[in-house]
């Protein structure tokens, strides 16, 4: 990877404890400034819950005050939000229609789909910031194996929640 990054791509755990959402928050909005101090102007997300939602609001932030960044949302189908509860759906909705860019990976679910997002999330990145505690599997152990394999930078905001979170 050279010096000049342009693209940043999030993954993250759909749970989040409360204990560490306000902490894990402020991280990533400092980590965002750093990236677009970096040079760094395209930020994607897969739009799911938890991390990715929380990742994509904080790139809104960042683009209120610096309108040069971008919102892409890098989702799996277009039923991705049709489970999920009123009020995340709401907010789903809200992500939508303020993205500068949204782009799906198919129209309806299947077998797979979500690991093809995953890898359109981190190709062509330059940069991935993770929210990954511990070593199990699922989608957020494989995306952030596949951006470290890939080369990207990698930063891992759970590890710096602190020493006494498990």
């Amino acid at each position: 990877m050279g010096a000049h990054i342009g693209t940043v791509c999030f993954t993250g755990h759909r749970q989040i404890p409360a204990g560490e959402e306000p902490r894990l928050r402020a991280l990533l909005r400092e980590e965002l400034e750093r990236q677009f101090a970096s040079g760094a102007r395209r930020f994607r997300s897969g739009g799911a819950l938890g991390f990715d939602t929380m990742a994509a609001l904080a790139v809104l932030e960042l683009r209120a005050e610096h309108p040069s960044a971008e919102l892409e949302l890098v989702l799996p189908c277009l039923s991705q939000a049709d489970r999920w509860g009123e009020n995340d759906r709401r907010q789903y909705d809200r992500l939508l229609a303020q993205a500068d860019r949204v782009r799906y990976c198919g129209i309806s679910y299947y077998n797979g789909i979500l690991q093809l997002r995953n890898r359109q999330l981190v190709q062509g990145a330059d940069v991935c910031i993770a929210y990954l505690k511990g070593s199990h599997g699922g989608g957020t152990a494989y995306t952030s194996a596949l951006a470290l394999r890939s080369g990207l930078l990698f930063i891992n905001l759970a590890d710096r929640l602190g020493d006494d979170l498990p």
